[in-house]
Protein backbone atom coordinates (compact mmCIF):
# COMPACT_ATOMS: atom_id res chain seq x y z
CA UNK A 1 0.00 0.00 0.00
CA UNK A 2 1.54 3.45 -1.04
CA UNK A 3 2.31 5.78 2.06
CA UNK A 4 -0.23 8.22 2.68
CA UNK A 5 0.91 11.94 3.60
CA UNK A 6 -0.74 15.24 5.11
CA UNK A 7 -1.14 18.16 2.54
CA UNK A 8 -1.41 21.82 3.66
CA UNK A 9 -3.14 24.24 1.53
CA UNK A 10 -1.75 27.79 0.78
CA UNK A 11 -3.86 30.95 0.75
CA UNK A 12 -4.32 32.89 -1.92
CA UNK A 13 -6.03 36.60 -1.76
CA UNK A 14 -7.65 38.29 -4.35
CA UNK A 15 -4.62 40.91 -5.46
CA UNK A 16 -2.50 38.10 -5.45
CA UNK A 17 -4.94 35.75 -7.79
CA UNK A 18 -5.29 39.00 -9.93
CA UNK A 19 -0.87 39.21 -10.12
CA UNK A 20 -0.54 35.65 -10.84
CA UNK A 21 -3.47 35.31 -13.69
CA UNK A 22 -1.59 38.72 -15.37
CA UNK A 23 1.90 37.67 -15.22
CA UNK A 24 1.40 33.93 -15.63
CA UNK A 25 -1.38 34.89 -19.04
CA UNK A 26 -4.09 32.46 -17.81
CA UNK A 27 -6.85 31.03 -19.99
CA UNK A 28 -8.02 33.54 -22.15
CA UNK A 29 -12.11 33.18 -23.02
CA UNK A 30 -11.09 32.14 -26.73
CA UNK A 31 -9.31 28.77 -25.99
CA UNK A 32 -12.62 27.06 -25.47
CA UNK A 33 -12.84 26.73 -29.38
CA UNK A 34 -9.99 24.25 -30.11
CA UNK A 35 -9.64 20.34 -29.44
CA UNK A 36 -6.40 18.82 -28.58
CA UNK A 37 -4.55 16.97 -30.73
CA UNK A 38 -3.86 12.55 -29.95
CA UNK A 39 -0.75 11.87 -28.46
CA UNK A 40 2.49 11.27 -30.90
CA UNK A 41 4.34 9.11 -28.84
CA UNK A 42 3.78 6.13 -25.96
CA UNK A 43 4.17 6.39 -22.66
CA UNK A 44 6.58 3.54 -23.10
CA UNK A 45 8.83 5.24 -25.26
CA UNK A 46 9.04 8.12 -22.38
CA UNK A 47 12.63 8.98 -21.61
CA UNK A 48 13.63 10.35 -17.63
CA UNK A 49 11.40 13.76 -17.26
CA UNK A 50 8.33 14.82 -18.78
CA UNK A 51 7.47 18.31 -19.09
CA UNK A 52 4.74 20.56 -19.82
CA UNK A 53 5.32 23.49 -22.29
CA UNK A 54 2.64 26.04 -22.03
CA UNK A 55 2.09 28.37 -25.56
CA UNK A 56 0.39 31.23 -27.12
CA UNK A 57 -3.03 29.79 -28.16
CA UNK A 58 -2.87 30.36 -31.92
CA UNK A 59 -2.30 27.04 -33.94
CA UNK A 60 0.50 28.59 -36.18
CA UNK A 61 2.40 29.13 -32.58
CA UNK A 62 1.44 25.51 -30.87
CA UNK A 63 3.05 24.20 -34.20
CA UNK A 64 6.12 25.83 -34.06
CA UNK A 65 6.57 25.01 -30.64
CA UNK A 66 5.84 21.48 -31.21
CA UNK A 67 9.13 21.15 -33.88
CA UNK A 68 11.09 23.09 -31.36
CA UNK A 69 10.38 20.53 -28.70
CA UNK A 70 11.48 17.85 -31.70
CA UNK A 71 14.36 19.79 -32.53
CA UNK A 72 15.48 20.26 -28.60
CA UNK A 73 15.26 16.32 -28.55
CA UNK A 74 12.48 15.61 -26.83
CA UNK A 75 9.25 13.98 -28.02
CA UNK A 76 5.64 15.05 -28.12
CA UNK A 77 3.53 13.32 -25.90
CA UNK A 78 -0.11 15.27 -26.35
CA UNK A 79 -1.03 18.48 -27.07
CA UNK A 80 -3.78 20.21 -25.63
CA UNK A 81 -4.54 22.78 -28.68
CA UNK A 82 -7.45 24.62 -26.53
CA UNK A 83 -5.65 25.57 -23.39
CA UNK A 84 -1.83 26.01 -24.82
CA UNK A 85 -0.07 22.97 -22.94
CA UNK A 86 1.79 20.76 -24.99
CA UNK A 87 3.14 17.56 -22.67
CA UNK A 88 6.53 17.03 -23.68
CA UNK A 89 9.47 14.10 -22.94
CA UNK A 90 13.15 14.48 -23.02
CA UNK A 91 16.05 12.85 -21.29
CA UNK A 92 18.47 16.14 -21.69
CA UNK A 93 18.54 18.09 -18.71
CA UNK A 94 18.76 21.30 -20.63
CA UNK A 95 15.68 20.83 -22.14
CA UNK A 96 14.12 22.79 -19.73
CA UNK A 97 16.04 25.87 -20.18
CA UNK A 98 16.58 25.46 -24.40
CA UNK A 99 12.51 25.58 -24.81
CA UNK A 100 11.94 28.22 -22.60
CA UNK A 101 13.80 30.12 -25.03
CA UNK A 102 11.45 29.22 -27.70
CA UNK A 103 9.54 32.20 -29.54
CA UNK A 104 5.85 31.61 -27.97
CA UNK A 105 6.56 29.44 -25.22
CA UNK A 106 5.10 31.53 -21.78
CA UNK A 107 6.55 28.93 -19.53
CA UNK A 108 8.08 25.43 -19.31
CA UNK A 109 9.41 22.87 -16.40
CA UNK A 110 9.90 19.48 -15.62
CA UNK A 111 6.83 17.92 -14.03
CA UNK A 112 9.32 15.27 -11.57
CA UNK A 113 12.23 14.67 -10.68
CA UNK A 114 12.97 11.29 -10.52
CA UNK A 115 10.61 8.09 -11.34
CA UNK A 116 9.94 6.97 -7.82
CA UNK A 117 7.44 7.98 -4.64
CA UNK A 118 4.90 7.86 -2.51
CA UNK A 119 1.22 8.88 -2.74
CA UNK A 120 0.15 12.22 -2.06
CA UNK A 121 -3.64 11.02 -1.39
CA UNK A 122 -5.51 13.60 1.46
CA UNK A 123 -6.48 10.91 3.93
CA UNK A 124 -5.33 10.78 7.62
CA UNK A 125 -4.08 7.54 8.57
CA UNK A 126 -4.70 3.82 7.34
CA UNK A 127 -8.04 2.38 6.38
CA UNK A 128 -9.80 0.48 8.81
CA UNK A 129 -12.02 -2.57 6.66
CA UNK A 130 -15.21 -3.11 8.35
CA UNK A 131 -15.02 -6.85 10.02
CA UNK A 132 -18.64 -8.80 9.42
CA UNK A 133 -19.13 -8.62 13.19
CA UNK A 134 -19.35 -4.81 12.98
CA UNK A 135 -21.40 -5.42 9.93
CA UNK A 136 -23.81 -7.13 11.74
CA UNK A 137 -24.13 -4.72 14.67
CA UNK A 138 -24.67 -2.07 12.68
CA UNK A 139 -27.44 -3.70 10.38
CA UNK A 140 -29.14 -4.37 13.76
CA UNK A 141 -28.98 -0.93 14.42
CA UNK A 142 -30.04 0.37 11.16
CA UNK A 143 -32.91 -2.21 10.89
CA UNK A 144 -35.17 0.30 13.34
CA UNK A 145 -35.38 2.92 10.34
CA UNK A 146 -37.38 1.04 7.40
CA UNK A 147 -35.91 3.98 5.18
CA UNK A 148 -32.61 3.37 6.25
CA UNK A 149 -29.76 1.67 4.23
CA UNK A 150 -27.91 -1.69 5.84
CA UNK A 151 -24.93 0.18 7.74
CA UNK A 152 -26.63 3.71 8.02
CA UNK A 153 -26.59 3.78 11.35
CA UNK A 154 -22.78 4.33 11.44
CA UNK A 155 -22.79 7.09 8.97
CA UNK A 156 -23.10 10.21 12.03
CA UNK A 157 -21.71 12.20 8.74
CA UNK A 158 -25.00 12.18 6.89
CA UNK A 159 -26.99 13.30 9.57
CA UNK A 160 -25.00 16.35 10.75
CA UNK A 161 -25.61 17.85 7.52
CA UNK A 162 -29.10 16.92 7.22
CA UNK A 163 -28.73 14.67 4.11
CA UNK A 164 -30.35 11.81 5.00
CA UNK A 165 -34.03 14.16 5.12
CA UNK A 166 -32.20 16.03 2.23
CA UNK A 167 -32.86 11.97 -0.11
CA UNK A 168 -36.55 12.07 1.12
CA UNK A 169 -36.90 15.38 -0.70
CA UNK A 170 -34.49 15.15 -3.72
CA UNK A 171 -31.45 12.52 -4.32
CA UNK A 172 -30.12 14.63 -7.03
CA UNK A 173 -29.97 14.19 -10.77
CA UNK A 174 -29.39 11.88 -12.88
CA UNK A 175 -28.52 15.05 -15.27
CA UNK A 176 -25.73 15.81 -12.71
CA UNK A 177 -22.10 13.94 -12.70
CA UNK A 178 -19.27 14.54 -9.77
CA UNK A 179 -15.98 13.16 -11.65
CA UNK A 180 -14.05 11.42 -8.94
CA UNK A 181 -10.19 12.88 -9.84
CA UNK A 182 -8.42 9.95 -7.65
CA UNK A 183 -7.02 6.72 -7.77
CA UNK A 184 -9.57 5.21 -9.41
CA UNK A 185 -12.97 3.42 -8.65
CA UNK A 186 -14.35 0.61 -8.28
CA UNK A 187 -17.47 0.89 -10.56
CA UNK A 188 -18.54 -2.76 -10.03
CA UNK A 189 -19.38 -2.18 -6.32
CA UNK A 190 -23.08 -2.74 -5.48
CA UNK A 191 -22.83 0.76 -3.58
CA UNK A 192 -21.40 2.67 -6.57
CA UNK A 193 -22.24 0.29 -10.01
CA UNK A 194 -26.27 1.84 -10.23
CA UNK A 195 -24.83 5.65 -10.57
CA UNK A 196 -21.86 4.84 -12.31
CA UNK A 197 -21.14 6.74 -15.68
CA UNK A 198 -18.49 5.22 -17.61
CA UNK A 199 -18.95 7.60 -20.89
CA UNK A 200 -17.67 9.97 -19.05
CA UNK A 201 -14.67 7.84 -16.79
CA UNK A 202 -11.08 7.39 -18.42
CA UNK A 203 -7.41 6.56 -17.09
CA UNK A 204 -6.00 9.98 -17.58
CA UNK A 205 -2.00 8.62 -16.64
CA UNK A 206 0.58 10.07 -18.16
CA UNK A 207 -1.00 13.08 -19.96
CA UNK A 208 -3.38 11.37 -22.42
CA UNK A 209 -7.04 10.02 -21.77
CA UNK A 210 -7.51 6.61 -21.88
CA UNK A 211 -11.08 5.06 -22.04
CA UNK A 212 -10.91 1.72 -22.82
CA UNK A 213 -13.63 -0.11 -21.24
CA UNK A 214 -12.27 -0.50 -17.17
CA UNK A 215 -9.50 1.71 -17.61
CA UNK A 216 -10.69 4.30 -15.11
CA UNK A 217 -10.73 1.49 -12.34
CA UNK A 218 -8.04 1.31 -9.45
CA UNK A 219 -4.72 -1.00 -10.26
CA UNK A 220 -4.89 -2.37 -7.27
CA UNK A 221 -7.13 -3.17 -4.10
CA UNK A 222 -4.87 -0.92 -1.81
CA UNK A 223 -5.81 1.73 -4.09
CA UNK A 224 -9.10 2.23 -2.71
CA UNK A 225 -8.85 6.15 -1.92
CA UNK A 226 -11.01 6.83 -5.02
CA UNK A 227 -13.53 4.45 -4.29
CA UNK A 228 -13.93 5.54 -0.43
CA UNK A 229 -14.51 9.31 -2.32
CA UNK A 230 -17.19 8.25 -4.81
CA UNK A 231 -19.31 6.15 -2.40
CA UNK A 232 -19.27 9.40 0.05
CA UNK A 233 -20.60 11.54 -2.76
CA UNK A 234 -23.09 8.82 -4.72
CA UNK A 235 -23.25 5.98 -2.78
CA UNK A 236 -26.66 4.39 -4.32
CA UNK A 237 -30.25 4.28 -1.81
CA UNK A 238 -30.69 0.81 -3.15
CA UNK A 239 -30.92 -1.47 0.15
CA UNK A 240 -27.31 -2.82 -0.16
CA UNK A 241 -24.30 -1.14 2.63
CA UNK A 242 -24.27 2.66 3.20
CA UNK A 243 -26.15 5.87 1.07
CA UNK A 244 -24.12 8.94 -0.65
CA UNK A 245 -24.30 12.73 0.07
CA UNK A 246 -26.38 13.07 -3.07
CA UNK A 247 -27.66 8.62 -3.71
CA UNK A 248 -29.22 9.92 -6.91
CA UNK A 249 -26.85 11.91 -8.94
CA UNK A 250 -24.13 10.01 -11.33
CA UNK A 251 -20.49 9.65 -10.95
CA UNK A 252 -17.74 8.88 -13.09
CA UNK A 253 -13.99 8.26 -12.33
CA UNK A 254 -10.88 9.58 -13.65
CA UNK A 255 -8.24 7.81 -12.23
CA UNK A 256 -4.78 10.38 -12.59
CA UNK A 257 -2.21 8.21 -10.83
CA UNK A 258 0.83 6.75 -12.12
CA UNK A 259 1.13 2.69 -11.70
CA UNK A 260 4.41 2.42 -10.50
CA UNK A 261 4.59 4.84 -7.74
CA UNK A 262 0.97 6.34 -7.19
CA UNK A 263 2.07 9.95 -7.89
CA UNK A 264 -0.45 12.69 -8.96
CA UNK A 265 1.25 14.45 -11.49
CA UNK A 266 0.41 17.67 -13.50
CA UNK A 267 0.16 16.02 -16.86
CA UNK A 268 -2.47 13.84 -15.31
CA UNK A 269 -3.91 16.58 -13.59
CA UNK A 270 -4.70 18.89 -16.98
CA UNK A 271 -5.83 15.90 -18.71
CA UNK A 272 -7.99 15.28 -16.27
CA UNK A 273 -9.92 18.76 -15.79
CA UNK A 274 -10.14 18.97 -19.96
CA UNK A 275 -11.51 15.36 -20.17
CA UNK A 276 -13.93 16.04 -17.15
CA UNK A 277 -15.12 19.66 -19.11
CA UNK A 278 -15.16 18.09 -22.55
CA UNK A 279 -17.73 15.21 -21.43
CA UNK A 280 -20.33 17.46 -19.44
CA UNK A 281 -19.03 16.72 -15.99
CA UNK A 282 -20.57 19.62 -13.47
CA UNK A 283 -18.55 19.09 -10.27
CA UNK A 284 -15.21 17.64 -9.86
CA UNK A 285 -13.60 16.78 -6.50
CA UNK A 286 -9.92 16.30 -5.80
CA UNK A 287 -8.80 14.93 -2.66
CA UNK A 288 -4.72 15.13 -3.62
CA UNK A 289 -2.27 17.68 -4.00
CA UNK A 290 -0.38 17.49 -7.36
CA UNK A 291 3.12 15.96 -7.24
CA UNK A 292 5.87 16.71 -6.27
CA UNK A 293 5.82 20.02 -5.34
CA UNK A 294 3.62 20.64 -1.83
CA UNK A 295 4.46 24.25 -2.83
CA UNK A 296 4.91 25.35 -6.57
CA UNK A 297 6.80 28.89 -6.35
CA UNK A 298 6.64 31.19 -8.92
CA UNK A 299 10.14 31.99 -8.99
CA UNK A 300 11.37 28.30 -10.00
CA UNK A 301 11.01 27.76 -13.78
CA UNK A 302 9.03 23.90 -13.33
CA UNK A 303 7.30 24.70 -10.49
CA UNK A 304 5.68 27.73 -12.13
CA UNK A 305 5.18 26.02 -15.01
CA UNK A 306 3.13 23.33 -13.48
CA UNK A 307 0.97 26.35 -11.70
CA UNK A 308 0.34 27.76 -15.06
CA UNK A 309 -0.69 24.53 -17.19
CA UNK A 310 -3.00 23.18 -14.20
CA UNK A 311 -4.43 26.30 -13.66
CA UNK A 312 -4.95 26.17 -17.48
CA UNK A 313 -7.04 23.41 -17.17
CA UNK A 314 -8.86 23.76 -14.25
CA UNK A 315 -10.21 27.60 -15.85
CA UNK A 316 -10.94 25.77 -19.00
CA UNK A 317 -13.04 23.26 -16.96
CA UNK A 318 -14.67 26.42 -15.23
CA UNK A 319 -15.65 28.03 -18.10
CA UNK A 320 -17.02 25.10 -19.69
CA UNK A 321 -19.39 25.13 -16.44
CA UNK A 322 -17.54 22.59 -14.16
CA UNK A 323 -17.39 23.85 -10.45
CA UNK A 324 -13.67 22.36 -8.89
CA UNK A 325 -13.56 20.74 -5.15
CA UNK A 326 -10.55 20.21 -3.09
CA UNK A 327 -9.36 19.13 0.06
CA UNK A 328 -7.62 21.64 2.62
CA UNK A 329 -5.01 19.41 3.99
CA UNK A 330 -3.99 17.38 7.40
CA UNK A 331 -1.34 19.18 8.81
CA UNK A 332 -3.09 21.27 10.99
CA UNK A 333 -1.07 24.48 9.76
CA UNK A 334 -2.90 28.13 9.62
CA UNK A 335 -2.36 28.34 5.60
CA UNK A 336 -2.95 32.56 6.18
CA UNK A 337 0.74 32.17 8.30
CA UNK A 338 3.61 34.58 6.87
CA UNK A 339 5.71 31.56 6.46
CA UNK A 340 5.44 27.43 6.70
CA UNK A 341 7.67 24.46 6.51
CA UNK A 342 7.80 22.53 3.58
CA UNK A 343 10.23 19.86 4.19
CA UNK A 344 8.47 16.69 2.04
CA UNK A 345 9.24 18.26 -1.69
CA UNK A 346 9.98 16.89 -3.40
CA UNK A 347 8.51 14.36 -3.04
CA UNK A 348 9.37 11.92 -5.62
CA UNK A 349 13.32 12.50 -4.65
CA UNK A 350 15.27 13.34 -1.56
CA UNK A 351 13.41 16.11 -0.35
CA UNK A 352 14.64 19.48 0.59
CA UNK A 353 13.63 21.65 3.77
CA UNK A 354 12.44 24.81 2.94
CA UNK A 355 10.82 27.50 4.23
CA UNK A 356 7.66 29.16 1.64
CA UNK A 357 5.61 32.24 1.53
CA UNK A 358 2.22 30.89 1.74
CA UNK A 359 0.99 34.06 -0.41
CA UNK A 360 4.05 33.45 -3.31
CA UNK A 361 4.29 29.59 -3.55
CA UNK A 362 0.82 27.49 -4.41
CA UNK A 363 -0.80 24.79 -3.54
CA UNK A 364 -1.97 22.68 -6.66
CA UNK A 365 -4.73 22.36 -7.51
CA UNK A 366 -6.73 23.79 -4.28
CA UNK A 367 -5.23 27.34 -4.30
CA UNK A 368 -6.28 27.83 -7.87
CA UNK A 369 -8.73 30.69 -8.36
CA UNK A 370 -12.30 29.64 -8.54
CA UNK A 371 -11.65 25.99 -6.79
CA UNK A 372 -13.62 25.27 -3.62
CA UNK A 373 -11.26 24.52 -0.62
CA UNK A 374 -12.81 22.54 1.80
CA UNK A 375 -12.10 21.83 5.65
CA UNK A 376 -12.93 18.98 7.75
CA UNK A 377 -14.87 18.70 10.79
CA UNK A 378 -16.44 15.52 13.16
CA UNK A 379 -19.64 14.52 14.59
CA UNK A 380 -19.97 18.00 17.06
CA UNK A 381 -19.53 20.49 14.03
CA UNK A 382 -15.62 21.16 15.45
CA UNK A 383 -12.83 21.36 13.35
CA UNK A 384 -11.03 18.05 13.52
CA UNK A 385 -7.94 18.12 15.00
CA UNK A 386 -6.08 17.44 11.78
CA UNK A 387 -7.64 19.61 9.29
CA UNK A 388 -5.38 22.87 7.86
CA UNK A 389 -7.11 26.61 8.26
CA UNK A 390 -7.17 29.83 7.61
CA UNK A 391 -9.07 32.92 7.17
CA UNK A 392 -9.60 33.69 3.95
CA UNK A 393 -8.06 30.48 2.70
CA UNK A 394 -11.21 28.14 3.91
CA UNK A 395 -14.51 28.31 1.32
CA UNK A 396 -16.44 25.64 3.30
CA UNK A 397 -16.22 23.13 6.12
CA UNK A 398 -17.96 19.59 5.53
CA UNK A 399 -17.57 16.00 7.75
CA UNK A 400 -14.31 14.52 7.51
CA UNK A 401 -13.99 12.59 10.78
CA UNK A 402 -12.09 12.23 13.70
CA UNK A 403 -11.04 9.76 15.96
CA UNK A 404 -9.85 11.52 18.90
CA UNK A 405 -11.54 13.98 20.07
CA UNK A 406 -15.23 13.82 18.28
CA UNK A 407 -16.68 10.11 19.07
CA UNK A 408 -20.57 9.50 17.77
CA UNK A 409 -22.75 7.63 19.67
CA UNK A 410 -22.80 5.18 16.85
CA UNK A 411 -22.72 1.02 16.83
CA UNK A 412 -18.94 1.00 15.72
CA UNK A 413 -18.64 4.60 18.41
CA UNK A 414 -16.09 4.82 15.56
CA UNK A 415 -14.83 9.10 14.62
CA UNK A 416 -14.08 8.21 11.30
CA UNK A 417 -15.84 8.41 7.84
CA UNK A 418 -17.82 5.00 6.48
CA UNK A 419 -17.28 3.80 2.89
CA UNK A 420 -17.24 1.48 0.29
CA UNK A 421 -13.82 0.19 -0.84
CA UNK A 422 -13.16 -2.14 -3.81
CA UNK A 423 -14.33 -6.03 -3.88
CA UNK A 424 -17.50 -5.42 -2.35
CA UNK A 425 -15.99 -4.11 0.67
CA UNK A 426 -16.65 -1.09 3.41
CA UNK A 427 -13.84 0.57 5.46
CA UNK A 428 -13.73 4.16 7.84
CA UNK A 429 -11.28 6.46 6.86
CA UNK A 430 -10.75 10.15 7.79
CA UNK A 431 -9.52 13.23 6.65
CA UNK A 432 -9.90 16.39 4.26
CA UNK A 433 -9.91 13.76 1.81
CA UNK A 434 -13.17 12.44 2.98
CA UNK A 435 -14.41 16.17 3.79
CA UNK A 436 -14.53 17.22 0.11
CA UNK A 437 -17.00 14.66 -0.99
CA UNK A 438 -19.34 15.19 1.56
CA UNK A 439 -19.34 19.15 0.39
CA UNK A 440 -18.97 18.22 -3.67
CA UNK A 441 -22.41 16.03 -2.86
CA UNK A 442 -23.99 19.13 -1.92
CA UNK A 443 -22.89 21.07 -4.28
CA UNK A 444 -24.62 18.00 -6.81
CA UNK A 445 -27.61 18.81 -4.89
CA UNK A 446 -27.63 22.24 -5.68
CA UNK A 447 -26.74 21.96 -8.79
CA UNK A 448 -29.87 19.36 -9.37
CA UNK A 449 -32.13 21.71 -7.58
CA UNK A 450 -30.90 25.06 -9.86
CA UNK A 451 -29.84 23.45 -12.69
CA UNK A 452 -28.37 26.53 -14.53
CA UNK A 453 -26.41 27.63 -11.69
CA UNK A 454 -22.83 28.79 -13.30
CA UNK A 455 -19.58 27.39 -11.09
CA UNK A 456 -19.39 30.70 -9.48
CA UNK A 457 -23.36 30.89 -8.75
CA UNK A 458 -22.62 27.46 -7.17
CA UNK A 459 -19.65 28.33 -5.09
CA UNK A 460 -21.89 30.98 -3.58
CA UNK A 461 -24.97 28.73 -2.99
CA UNK A 462 -22.98 26.37 -0.99
CA UNK A 463 -21.19 29.20 0.89
CA UNK A 464 -24.83 31.23 1.28
CA UNK A 465 -26.72 27.46 2.66
CA UNK A 466 -23.55 26.48 5.10
CA UNK A 467 -23.79 26.61 8.41
CA UNK A 468 -21.41 28.40 10.68
CA UNK A 469 -20.71 27.49 14.20
CA UNK A 470 -17.93 30.54 14.55
CA UNK A 471 -14.93 30.42 16.60
CA UNK A 472 -14.83 27.92 19.66
CA UNK A 473 -14.25 29.78 22.85
CA UNK A 474 -11.42 27.30 23.33
CA UNK A 475 -9.32 25.15 20.94
CA UNK A 476 -7.67 22.87 23.72
CA UNK A 477 -8.02 19.50 22.05
CA UNK A 478 -5.94 17.00 23.85
CA UNK A 479 -6.38 19.39 27.56
CA UNK A 480 -2.66 20.12 27.75
CA UNK A 481 -3.61 24.31 28.73
CA UNK A 482 -2.16 25.17 25.51
CA UNK A 483 -4.31 26.35 22.22
CA UNK A 484 -3.89 23.80 19.11
CA UNK A 485 -5.03 26.14 16.65
CA UNK A 486 -6.21 29.39 16.62
CA UNK A 487 -9.55 30.37 14.82
CA UNK A 488 -9.71 34.10 13.54
CA UNK A 489 -13.14 35.75 12.38
CA UNK A 490 -16.60 35.55 13.38
CA UNK A 491 -19.98 33.83 12.54
CA UNK A 492 -19.91 35.02 9.08
CA UNK A 493 -16.87 34.06 8.00
CA UNK A 494 -13.96 32.30 10.22
CA UNK A 495 -10.55 30.49 9.82
CA UNK A 496 -12.19 26.90 10.64
CA UNK A 497 -15.23 26.75 8.58
CA UNK A 498 -14.62 29.59 5.93
CA UNK A 499 -18.37 30.50 5.33
CA UNK A 500 -19.30 27.31 7.46
CA UNK A 501 -20.30 23.52 7.39
CA UNK A 502 -22.26 22.76 4.16
CA UNK A 503 -25.83 21.83 4.93
CA UNK A 504 -27.66 19.01 2.20
CA UNK A 505 -31.01 19.69 3.63
CA UNK A 506 -31.04 23.26 2.45
CA UNK A 507 -29.44 22.73 -0.57
CA UNK A 508 -32.66 20.67 -1.43
CA UNK A 509 -34.95 23.34 -0.28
Amino acid sequence: MPHLRSRRRLALAVPVVLSLTASLGFLPAAASAASYTEATAQAADAPNLSYVVNTKLDHRTIESVKKAVAAAGGTVVITYEKIGVIVAHSADPDFGAQIRKVRGVQSAGATRTSPLTAASTTDEGAVQVLTKEQAAKIEQASSADATSEPLEADQWDLRVIGADKAAAINPGSKKVTVAVIDTGVDDTHPDIAPNFSASQSANCDGGVADTSFGAWRPYTVNDYHGTHVAGEIAAARNGIGVAGVAPGVKVSAINVTDPSNGLFYPESVVCAFVFAADHGVEITNNSYYVDPWLYNCLDDPDQRAIVDAVNRASLYAQKKGTLNLASAGNSNDDLDSDALLDDSSPDDSTPVPRTVDPHECFDVPTQLPGVVTVSATGVNNLKSYYSSYGYGVIDVAAPGGDRLYQIPDTPSKNGRVLGPLPNNSYGFLQGTSMASPHAAGVAALLKSTHPKASPAQLQALLKAQADNPGCPASYDQDGDGTQDATCVGGKRLNGFYGAGIVNALRAVK
